[in-house]
């Protein structure tokens, strides 16, 4: 078994604020939507698990006390207790705790952004599970994310389970969203449109954008802006934005108004 306590730079007289304060660090450092190692990352998580929990911590450092005594029992003969098998071959097969699937909706800001979802779960054990995830910006919808080694953990002396975390991003009042694109419509009067009209846009990520319709403007014509839409982790883009033009018809005009609008005829 690893040495978590080396895994995560900590002596093991470390406080539950020490050991938390390091595990944060390291998993900022190692994740791997920041570039870090999978595997660095997974065996962080794992020595956070058990070094953060009394209970985990406890059996961990008994293992570990009989291990170095060469008085540990070995792991096949407590599954051949466990389960009460006599062929060997059945050991061979790695038993796991169960997999939790849980799920978290988002604004399309925080998918624009990026999150931090930290929270605690309750485990079927009945222990509450600190969860410390880093939601990608640019994610999509119903994107399910895999952290391992950090869920059920109800039965011992075998590895845990993990989270499958259902990203689920809430519809906006603005934008649509069309993969890495956005779209939004803007309304513009019949007169607008056959004038042509300076348009302001507040953006997705809090800016500001002006934006030239030209004269003739078409109902339903579409005008693409790049780089101002969602981010493309794999490309480290941004997609575009579209802005929909949808014409309004005034239906309350005056005889005088009417008339004028007969002479363009």
């Amino acid at each position: 078994m690893p040495d978590y306590y080396t895994i995560l730079g900590i002596e093991k007289s470390a406080s539950k604020e020490e050991i938390k304060s390091a595990y944060r660090k390291l998993a900022s450092l190692h994740h791997p939507d920041r570039g870090g190692d999978t595997k660095t990352f997974q065996e962080i998580q794992a020595a956070y698990a058990t070094l953060s929990d009394p209970d985990k911590k406890l059996q961990y450092d008994n293992y570990q006390n009989q291990t170095t005594n060469n008085h540990f029992q070995d792991i096949s003969d407590i599954f051949r207790d466990f389960f009460n098998f006599e062929n060997n071959n059945v050991f061979r097969r790695e038993f796991r705790n169960k997999n939790l699937n849980l799920k978290v909706e988002i604004t399309l800001e925080e998918a624009f952004n990026g999150k931090d979802i930290i929270s605690n779960v309750k485990l079927p054990s009945g222990r509450d599970q600190l969860i410390d995830i880093k939601i990608p910006k640019g994610i999509q919808h119903n994107t399910t994310l895999r952290i391992y080694n950090i869920g059920d953990d109800s039965i011992k002396n075998i590895p845990r389970g993990d989270i499958f975390l259902t990203v689920d991003i809430k519809p906006h009042p603005i934008f649509k969203r069309l993969d890495d694109d956005l779209e939004t419509v803007v309304q513009l009067s019949c007169f607008e449109a056959i004038l042509g009209k300076e348009l302001t846009i507040n953006t997705i990520d809090n800016k500001t954008l002006a934006i030239n319709i030209p004269p003739g403007a078409q109902n339903n014509q579409i005008f693409g802006v790049p780089n101002f839409g969602m981010f493309n982790n794999s490309t480290n883009t941004r997609g575009r934005l579209f802005i929909k033009i949808n014409i309004t018809i005034p239906t309350n005009l005056t005889d005088e108004q009417k008339a004028i609008l007969k002479n363009f005829i």
